[in-house]
């Protein structure tokens, strides 16, 4: 039975890691850019979704949906795919393939069909499968978040507790490339329960990697990030002594105390003010991230947001994305309100400067590429 992964930019590092956990099981997954036989997966979120609905509809073969927006909405994608893989993919994947190659209907615990349905009983250990192998992807750290953000679907699919690949494991996936990036929701919060830092494990992390000669080494940037208040003068050290990016990312995603607060999101705008301040006084390039129209904000919490943006630029990038309803979160089915013609103008002014980028008014861009802002 030949297994075939349908080549999405979006989901890249999905087949990386998926691929890998596959070869475990002896499985070779072949990049398409069509559904092929006998069997075609496919990685989908909110946004591309409508774009593969057809083509998995009515492909000549086996078709298995995987990712976000089949985690949250696996009972309609199941009513044009085949399979619905439900949640984290590594131990669920292999599983389901072997079950069909050997005749079976693919009834397993993480699995959806239209008739069938049972959750997974396992949560994957990171440990136990690679990061990637033959298709290099970025080293996956950490998984899960202790917050509860209300527009976020990594709680959602992942667990509030965190979960971290052991420091062995990432030196032996870094060593093997002169560059290494990483994913993860908060990498200042590494070997930690996601909420009180411990910067040694993180220290020992970095010293490790550098030792077995990975040249370049990408922490708390793209593609991830930390939070607010994980940044201080012994979290920006560690990145000063043994990193190679410049730059730092980091959401404050309001400039609203009231509207973080509603968000669920752990900390205050001071916290972003501290933040961004240090990264400036260290040498350090702050890019912040900011979400624009939230439902329940007043004009008076966007006026705020706006005017930490126009500070924030001083002295850092910005990122201002629309809100966007995503299923599975806490806000979903919820509706952006209107932007300030102020909040417009000042988005363009500042995009125009080389001071801001992002898709405050169509949320559809931040999911279909990667800011290039990000990169270093």
């Amino acid at each position: 039975m030949r297994v075939n992964w349908r080549q999405i930019h979006a989901a890249r590092n999905s087949y990386a890691v998926l691929s890998a956990a596959c070869e475990t099981e002896g499985i070779v997954i072949y990049p398409v850019d069509l559904p092929a036989n006998d069997v075609t997966c496919y990685s989908l979120n909110s946004i591309n979704e409508p774009n593969y609905r057809d083509e998995i509809a009515h492909a000549d073969c086996i078709t298995i949906v995987g990712g976000p927006h089949a985690t949250a909405c696996y009972r309609s994608i199941a009513q044009y795919a085949d399979y619905v893989v439900v949640g984290e993919g590594e131990h669920t994947l292999p599983r389901l393939l072997n079950n069909l190659e050997s005749g079976g209907d693919g009834h397993i615990p993480g699995v959806a069909t239209r008739e069938y349905y049972e959750p997974a009983r396992t949560t994957v250990r990171l440990d136990a499968y690679p990061a990637f192998s033959v298709t290099k992807g970025y080293i996956e750290i950490s998984r899960g978040c202790p917050y509860s953000c209300g527009y976020c679907q990594t709680p959602q699919i992942f667990g509030h507790c965190m979960r971290h690949r052991s420091i062995d494991a990432i030196v032996t996936a870094a060593g093997r490339h002169e560059q290494a990036r990483f994913v993860t929701p908060n990498a200042f919060a590494y070997g930690s329960d996601g909420i009180h830092p411990r910067f040694n494990k993180v220290c020992n992390l970095l010293k490790r990697i550098r030792a077995v000669g990975c040249q370049q080494v990408y922490f708390g940037t793209f593609p991830s990030e930390v939070r607010p208040e994980f940044v201080c003068h012994e979290s920006l050290a560690l990145v000063t002594d043994y990193c190679t990016n410049t730059k730092l990312h980091f959401g404050a995603q309001s400039g609203s105390n009231a509207v973080l607060a509603q968000l669920h999101r752990g900390h205050m705008v001071e916290m972003v003010i501290d933040a961004v301040t240090l990264c400036h006084d260290t040498g350090i390039t702050p890019i912040v991230d900011f979400i624009v129209g939230f439902p329940f904000e007043t004009d008076e919490d966007q006026e705020k947001t706006a005017e930490l943006i126009a500070w924030v630029a001083q002295y850092g990038l910005v990122h201002a994305h629309r809100f966007m309803s995503l299923p599975g979160t806490p806000l979903a089915g919820s509706r952006a309100r209107s932007l300030l013609p102020e909040t417009e103008k000042l988005c363009g002014k500042l995009a125009l400067a080389g001071k801001l980028t992002g898709s405050w008014n169509e949320p559809e861009i931040r999911f279909m590429r990667s800011p290039s802002t990000d990169k270093i």
